[in-house]
């Protein structure tokens, strides 16, 4: 990577009620290039769940309808699209019918032969909601057109997206559906096992995702068919992609289905390493971004410098008096990607109101600054990193306080809310963060 800096900011953020997020998107680049920014980090763009989040989707490979724009759409192009999608959207505009037809319940409640994905079954629903499932389709295609032009408009633009890839998919999702085989199911297609991670800084009694677990053995047997497709997919978005929860890719926590807590989880081996060396062969060079927060081992190091990934340094980590603090800033390197916080943390002027004295104090000694330079001087010290990449989220750029947060781990309610304030990123704002991105030697645009 060159040195430059980015934004990060969801999709839908940018949405505005049933108008999609297109003209706004657009709006945003614009700001970037104004701004001397060129790389956008989104969040995943896939359909979600009534829960919102970006890491339950219904779907990897399909795209959320708030990126739709309306526009016409011939039936030759429409015909050509579904023929060359077809892979992966026939399946995903039945399962979606066959969930509304059937209230909304999860796959695994449908009918033996519709769970089972029985031949004759799926024909005669095929059949049944045809009209549904063209609605469906229709919408896929206008969304996917949106984020092509979207992004075509970024290009032209020198602004790279920078995209993310759950590590894991929700139980109710297509892929667990059609592809039963490659997670850890049992018959009726419910969880033996469940994902997450065990206590940590968010969480005192871990994190219990919810996500079913990859079966490792048929993914090794069949040379991760799986993993290629959607990893492939996901390059077809975006120019740098994130792989999130590195850390399960050298072991993973095991969490027996029915625990009440994460605590009763156990780690267990994962075939990471084989995984990373075929995507490494699809992909030439691959652009991945290793999310390696959380409880890093030597093996997952040794994982992500085998493949020479860049890592994760998160400034709001650095301040807790241990001087070899691997986020502080004077233990940063090149290849990493350095983030003042991410889409779980609070915002920095939320944290940083939110620190005990002691830590506050020693925020403000390391960085030279004091409360009224909150979240300016997070944001300096972000810049002026080594990293070659440094990812400010909006809220900050900002300087919004906790009522902006966007999620917090382990809860499941009033997350992914927070939009962008029409107006709020102004050219007077652009102007400013364009001094500090020359000054600190990340305006590669022109």
């Amino acid at each position: 990577m060159t040195r430059r800096a980015g934004v990060l900011l969801p999709a839908f953020s940018l949405a505005r009620d049933d108008a999609g997020c297109g003209a706004a998107a657009r709006a945003f680049i614009d700001w970037l290039v104004a701004a001397r920014f060129s790389v956008w980090q989104v969040l995943p763009i896939g359909p979600t769940g009534a829960d919102r989040s970006p890491y339950w989707l219904r779907s990897d490979f399909a795209t959320h309808t708030a990126l739709i724009e309306r526009r016409d759409l011939s039936r030759d192009e429409f015909a050509s699209w579904c023929g060359r999608e077809q892979a992966w959207v026939l399946d995903y505009a039945l399962h979606e019918a066959l969930a509304a037809a059937h209230g909304g319940a999860p796959w695994r409640d449908w009918p033996a032969p519709l769970r089972d994905r029985e031949p004759r079954a799926l024909a005669a629903a095929r059949a049944q909601h045809a009209a549904a499932i063209e609605h469906v389709l229709v919408e896929q295609c206008l969304a996917e057109r949106g984020w092509a032009d979207l992004r075509a408009y970024a290009h032209a633009r020198g602004i790279a997206l920078f995209g993310d890839l759950p590590i894991y998919v929700a139980p109710d999702s297509v892929e667990t559906w059609v592809h039963r085989r490659q997670f850890q199911l049992d018959h009726e297609g419910r969880p033996l096992a469940l994902a997450g991670v065990p206590p940590d800084y968010f969480a005192v009694d871990g994190q219990l995702w919810g996500n079913p677990l990859y079966d490792w053995d048929t993914m090794v047997a069949d040379d991760f068919a799986f993993w290629r497709a959607r990893v492939r997919r996901a390059l077809e978005r975006f120019d740098l992609l994130r792989l999130d929860h590195f850390r399960g890719l050298a072991a993973y926590w095991r969490v027996p289905a029915g625990a009440r807590t994460a605590r009763e989880g156990v780690w267990r081996a994962a075939g990471g390493r084989a995984l990373l060396r075929a995507l490494c062969e699809d992909a030439g060079r691959p652009a991945f971004i290793a999310e390696d927060l959380g409880i890093i081992t030597p093996d997952v190091e040794a994982l992500r410098r085998e493949f020479a990934l860049p890592g994760m340094r998160v400034l709001q980590f650095a301040f807790d008096g241990s001087p070899d603090n691997p986020y502080l800033p004077y233990q940063h390197t090149r290849d990493s990607v350095v983030y003042t916080g991410t889409h779980d943390n609070d915002t920095t002027l939320g944290w940083y109101r939110g620190l005990d004295a002691a830590t506050r104090a020693r925020v403000d000694y390391l960085l030279r600054a004091h409360a009224g330079e909150m979240p300016d001087a997070l944001i300096h010290a972000a810049l002026a990193s080594v990293a070659d990449l440094a990812v400010i989220p909006a809220a900050d750029l900002l300087a919004l306080d906790s009522a902006a947060r966007l999620n917090v781990p382990g809860t499941t309610a009033g997350n992914w809310q927070w939009r962008l304030p029409e107006g709020a990123l102004t050219p007077g704002l652009a102007a400013r963060y364009a001094h500090a991105n020359q000054a600190f030697g990340r305006a590669c645009l022109p």
